[in-house]
């Protein structure tokens, strides 16, 4: 069992009422939970079935160095990039709008 954290934004709510089954949500579209492996690979399986257009990331406790691993669903500006082995996150420049 680890300590697991998942966040979405613009899911679809029937999405956001599955992941409610499993954990507990502290704040909108912010949940956590004690999750065994098997059981987080299946929650974050039925998230990416269901997110349509949003984006989530799911974070949990590890045996790495940082002490956690996660990972990302979606479009978002923040994308994971490894950096000799730590997972960090890069941002993605803005999008100009045309005038």
């Amino acid at each position: 069992m680890a300590m697991t954290v998942i966040v979405v934004e613009s899911v679809p709510p029937r999405l956001r009422g599955r992941l409610a089954v499993w954990m507990l949500e502290i704040r909108a579209g912010v949940y956590v939970g004690d999750l065994s492996l098997r059981t987080r690979e299946m929650v974050w399986s039925t998230v990416r079935e269901g997110i349509a257009d949003g984006n989530g990331v799911m974070v949990w406790q590890s045996r790495t160095e940082q002490g956690y691993s996660f990972e990302t669903l979606g479009v978002n500006r923040r994308v994971p990039v490894d950096f000799d082995g730590m997972a960090l996150v890069s941002f993605l420049p803005l999008e100009e709008k045309e005038t």
